[in-house]
C-alpha cells in the first residue's frame, strides 16, 4: 500500500510535529503526546480533556480550542493514550475549577482514564469522567463492553466545551455532557476496508460488491454483508436503525460523517438522503454538520448520529468554536 509517511514507528510523532508547524495556537507536546490549547489554564473555567487512538482525525487534536476541548491525548494508531497522558493533560488545563475526561467506550481507554482519574486526585485535581457509547449497531464488539463511542463524542465536546467556556461549574458540564450522550445514536457503514501503518494492508477482507453495516470506527465488524445498495437504500437502513433506538420526540443534531476515503461530494448526496429519510419519519432537524470527523484512516464509508436537542443544547451547539478542524460564531 501506498502511504505518505516515513516509517510507520514516527507516523503519530510526525504528525504531531507538522500540527505543531501549522497551528501556533496550539502547545504541541510531541514526546508526550498531549496537545493543549495555548492559553490554557484559562481562569475559572472547567478544563475538558479526551484522547483515544490516533487514527480517527481530526477527533481528537483537532477539536482543541476556544469553544471545545482544553487538550487531548494521541495515543498510537488504533492504541488508547496512557495514564501519564492523561495525567499531563489535565495538569496543564487545570485552572483550580475542575477538569472532565470525555472517553469514547473501548476498553483500553477505559481503563486507562480510569486509572487517570485515581492518579490525579491523588495530585489534588478534581475530576469527573464521562463515557460516550452511542453506537447502535452492536451491544458488545471486538474492542469493546457494551456500545462503542463514536459520532456523538464530537457532539459532546462541543456542547460541553462551550458550557465550560461559560464558567459552568464542574457539575453542570459534567451533567450536559451526559445529556448529550444520552441524547445521541450512531449507525456506521463501511464501503472498504481500512489500512493502518503498521499492517500496510486492509485489516479485514470486504470483497468487491459488498458493504458492511454496523462497522466500527477501527474496522470491527458489524451487523451484516449485504451487495453494495444506493445512497438511498443505506440512508435508509441506517437513519432507521437509529431512530428505532433514539425514537426522539423533538429535533435533531445530525451529522453525516465520513469514514476518512469518502468525498465530500459523495457525503452531501447521501447527507440529503438523510434529511429525506428523516423528513418521511417526521423527524425535525435543528442543524446539520456534513465531512470527516471521526474517521478511521483510509477507510471508505460513513456514519450518521443524531442528537436530540433541547433549548439549552442547540444555544451550546451553536455558540463560537475555534479550533482547527471546527469553527464558526467568531
Amino acid at each position: 500500500m501506498k502511504m505518505l509517511i516515513n516509517v510507520p514507528e514516527t507516523v503519530v510523532a510526525d504528525a504531531l510535529r507538522g500540527m505543531a508547524a501549522a497551528h501556533p495556537e496550539l502547545t504541541v507536546d510531541v514526546e508526550n503526546r498531549v496537545v493543549v490549547r495555548r492559553d490554557a489554564p484559562v481562569a475559572g473555567k472547567v478544563g475538558l480533556v479526551s484522547g483515544g487512538g490516533s487514527g480517527h482525525e481530526p477527533l481528537h487534536a483537532g477539536f482543541v480550542g476556544p469553544g471545545m476541548l482544553s487538550a487531548a491525548c494521541p495515543g498510537e494508531v488504533f492504541t488508547s493514550p496512557v495514564p501519564d497522558q492523561m495525567v499531563r493533560a489535565a495538569a496543564a488545563v487545570d485552572s483550580g475549577a475542575g477538569v472532565l475526561f470525555i472517553v469514547k467506550n473501548y476498553t483500553g481507554d477505559v481503563l486507562n482514564f480510569d486509572m487517570a482519574v485515581e492518579l490525579a486526585e491523588d495530585e489534588g485535581l478534581q475530576v469527573a469522567r464521562v463515557l460516550v457509547d452511542d453506537d447502535v449497531a452492536v451491544s458488545d464488539s471486538t474492542f469493546t463492553a457494551g456500545r462503542r463511542g463514536t459520532g456523538a463524542t464530537l457532539f459532546v465536546e462541543k456542547i460541553a466545551g462551550a458550557l465550560a467556556d461559560e464558567g459552568a461549574p464542574l457539575e453542570r458540564v459534567e451533567a450536559v455532557a451526559r445529556r448529550v450522550n444520552e441524547s445521541s445514536r450512531s449507525f456506521g457503514v463501511a464501503l472498504g476496508a481500512v489500512t493502518t501503518p503498521a499492517k500496510g494492508s486492509p485489516t479485514f477482507d470486504l470483497p468487491p460488491g459488498e458493504l458492511e453495516l454496523g462497522i466500527g470506527i477501527h474496522g470491527e465488524p458489524g451487523r451484516e454483508r449485504r451487495p453494495m445498495m444506493t445512497s438511498g437504500e443505506i440512508a435508509d437502513i441506517a437513519v432507521h436503525a437509529v431512530l428505532e433506538d433514539l425514537r426522539p420526540d423533538g429535533p435533531v443534531l445530525v451529522l453525516v460523517n465520513g469514514m476518512g476515503a469518502t468525498p465530500l461530494l459523495e457525503l452531501y448526496g447521501f447527507g440529503a438522503e438523510v434529511h429525506r429519510v428523516l423528513s418521511e419519519r417526521g423527524v425535525a432537524v435543528a442543524r446539520t454538520l456534513v465531512g470527516n470527523y471521526v474517521t478511521s484512516l483510509d477507510m471508505a464509508g460513513c456514519s450518521v448520529t443524531l442528537c436530540q436537542v433541547d433549548e439549552e443544547m442547540l444555544r451550546l451547539w451553536d455558540a463560537p468554536v475555534q479550533t482547527s478542524a471546527l469553527r464558526w460564531g467568531r
